[in-house]
């Protein structure tokens, strides 16, 4: 979401005749962050510090910190370092392009846009005309459809920093796709910190909204993300089922493999419900990549609680899980209840459950050597000479061999090896 939003700021600023340039070049550094993990808000304190040099020798660059980890740290963040002159939470997006101006014309003003109400929002609104969001990436873009998050699960930070649930107008949403299909975009990606609760507010579903996508002509991919499981329902895995460019692909977060954890999680499923969705789902939809997010090591979780967890990962055999040990995040009631486990207890089973994890996925990935796949060639392999990557339509990594004219092309390959994060490929002719 901070990509996204990042996205639309730097295209309405391009609209209004500003410039981008290397940072060294810089009157402005605008750091969009995110602080659903501590990690990553320590490293925007880390970012923030590197201007001092460049700020003391020559009052420049202003530093704009804006996204979730600007509603955490942003008065700290203006009181501690000079050259932060603009702090913006999420949902006072729109209301950026015009204060950013002010800032550069008035080097005495520095500006405070924290949200103070959950449920207000100041969206990006801009005449587009023909013209889509500019994006790294032209033949891939994400599609915010609801903002926010109702659901106050314990270890969570994100109903503090971006606010109460928000569904997004249907022709908002229709209008940013079209936009997005002229510019070249073959595939998109629906995102809500619950897309499942979308229209919930407006007399509308997710089912619905799903569909009504579906319909775009010349949209060949779509994928959606996050799910919760509770909300996650039988007529949306109908819609995935029957539309043929709505990738099989799912992200349903189990976060806890005990009933007991998962009820202090706030988390409103038991294990024995996920289990059902999940069999529901891959009854209905071949070949699905089903991934999950997993936290270890959550206040009072004993070994038992930890193994049920294990147990998760034998019983569902996801193809991937983002995996992290718990971390305290202050403000949230997990922070301060009873029963912290030492770190080194924590980090122990991460590890643990990660060679579990990947035991399990090298298994999943080494039974498709000798499929054959369609994938859309979306860029440049991280590493090797005339390499190149793009997805299957359940979401996994294939690298190969290809010239450049194959980018924002649909392309079978053959899968030729296999390895836990990554498919190898050649291309068929």
């Amino acid at each position: 979401m901070n990509v996204y939003d990042a996205d639309k700021v730097r295209t309405v600023l391009t609209f209004r005749g500003w410039q981008e340039v290397p940072e060294e070049e810089a009157d402005l550094i605008i750091i969009t962050g995110c602080s659903v993990r501590a990690k990553a808000e320590q490293k925007g304190w880390s970012e923030l510090g590197r201007y001092e040099n460049s700020w003391q020798k020559f009052k420049r660059p202003a530093v704009a910190l804006t996204g979730c980890v600007a509603q955490r740290l942003g008065q700290k963040a203006l009181t501690r370092f000079q050259w932060v002159r603009l702090v913006a939470g999420p949902r006072h997006i729109g209301l950026l392009p015009n204060s950013l101006e002010k800032i550069m014309t008035d080097e005495k003003i520095r500006i405070n846009l924290l949200d103070t109400d959950p449920r207000e929002f100041f969206n990006l609104d801009f005449d587009e005309g023909n013209n889509a969001i500019l994006r790294e990436n032209k033949y891939k873009a994400y599609v915010t459809i609801a903002h926010g998050c109702d659901n106050f699960c314990t270890y969570c930070i994100v109903p503090y920093v971006r606010g109460r649930f928000v569904s997004r107008k249907p022709d908002e949403i229709f209008n940013e796709i079209e936009f997005l299909i002229k510019d070249g975009v073959k595939e998109i990606t629906l995102l809500g910190q619950n897309v499942n609760s979308y229209g919930r507010d407006i007399n509308l579903n997710f089912a619905w909204l799903l569909k009504k996508v579906s319909e775009f002509e010349n949209l060949k991919r779509i994928r959606f993300v996050t799910s919760l499981p509770q909300d996650f329902n039988e007529d949306t895995i109908n819609v995935m089922a029957s539309e043929k460019n709505i990738c099989p692909s799912l992200n349903l977060p189990i976060q806890s493999g005990s009933n007991r954890i998962l009820k202090l999680m706030n988390r409103k499923y038991t294990r024995e419900e996920y289990f059902n969705k999940v069999d529901m789902t891959r009854a209905k939809i071949s070949d699905l990549g089903l991934t999950t997010d997993l936290i270890v090591g959550f206040p009072g979780e004993t070994e038992e609680d930890f193994n049920y967890s294990l147990d998760a990962l034998r019983r569902v055999k996801f193809d991937l899980v983002h995996s992290a040990a718990y971390s305290e995040r202050e403000g949230t009631p997990a922070a301060t209840m009873t029963g912290a486990l030492p770190v080194e207890l924590r980090l122990e089973r991460l590890n643990k459950l990660n060679a579990l994890q990947d035991e399990i996925t090298l298994e999943i990935n080494k039974n498709l050597i000798g499929r054959e796949f369609e994938i859309l060639v979306d860029g440049d392999a991280p590493k090797g000479e005339n390499l190149l990557q793009g997805r299957t339509p359940s979401d996994k990594v294939v690298i190969f061999k290809g010239d450049k004219n194959l980018l924002g092309k649909f392309i079978n390959v053959k899968i030729t090896d296999a390895e836990a994060w990554t498919l190898y490929g050649e291309v068929l002719s």
